[in-house]
């Protein structure tokens, strides 16, 4: 029975990601855009989908991966997101410097620019701020972590929803809809688990 439920877990979180990306890769769009488009549009994607792992992440809600296990996946996806955010900006960069130019100045008159502009930063920020976390001190790093991921998922979830390009519809609703769920459950029970830790005046297993 436990097998079971661990299998099932996974193969939902397993297909919440990858369905989005199998309907991108359906779609008719594609014969129309250079391989460098494809590959930063594909990288926005992957984007969006590591952002539902990574609360599941250090919240420990995936089974199979202990706390430990759990907050050294988190740090690594973080990376692999930076580098993903890095690829899609690149490579839509390559292919329409004008554009780039455009949304990075929020002059861009397209309506999801100025929200990936501002969830591409907030990511940034987050990274340097891990890069920083021992001088910065737990409470310091969590409240700011805290604030650039309600940032990070809301700008990414608006701006993929307000493109219309090769995500299929239904799928990219339901993807973006998993994110902001999975930020607000983790979120909420992160601070629950914070207090009841400080009235028993003990540190938080979870960090």
């Amino acid at each position: 029975m436990r097998l079971a439920r661990v299998t099932l877990i996974w193969a939902l979180l397993a297909a919440a990601v990858f369905v989005p990306i199998a309907a991108a890769a359906a779609s008719p769009l594609l014969a129309w855009r250079d391989p460098v488009y494809i590959l930063a549009g594909f990288a926005g994607i992957m984007a969006l989908g590591l952002m539902l792992v990574q609360p599941l992440l250090i919240a420990g809600y995936l089974p199979g991966l202990s706390a430990y296990r759990g907050r050294r996946a988190h740090h690594w996806i973080g990376g692999a997101l930076v580098v993903m955010v890095v690829v899609h900006v690149g490579g839509l960069w390559i292919t329409s410097p004008p554009d780039m130019i455009d949304a990075l100045l929020f002059t861009s008159p397209t309506p999801f620019s100025p929200f990936g502009v501002i969830a591409m930063w907030a990511i940034f920020a987050v990274a340097v701020l891990a890069a920083l976390r021992r001088r910065l001190g737990l409470r310091t790093w969590r409240i700011a972590h805290m604030s650039l991921a309600v940032v990070i998922v809301v700008g990414t979830a608006v701006h993929g929803m307000l493109v219309e390009g090769t995500m299929e519809t239904m799928s990219k609703a339901a993807l973006c809809a998993l994110v902001l769920a999975a930020a607000i459950k983790v979120m909420a029970d992160l601070r629950v688990w914070r207090r009841r830790a400080t009235s028993r005046g003990e540190s938080p297993a979870r960090q």
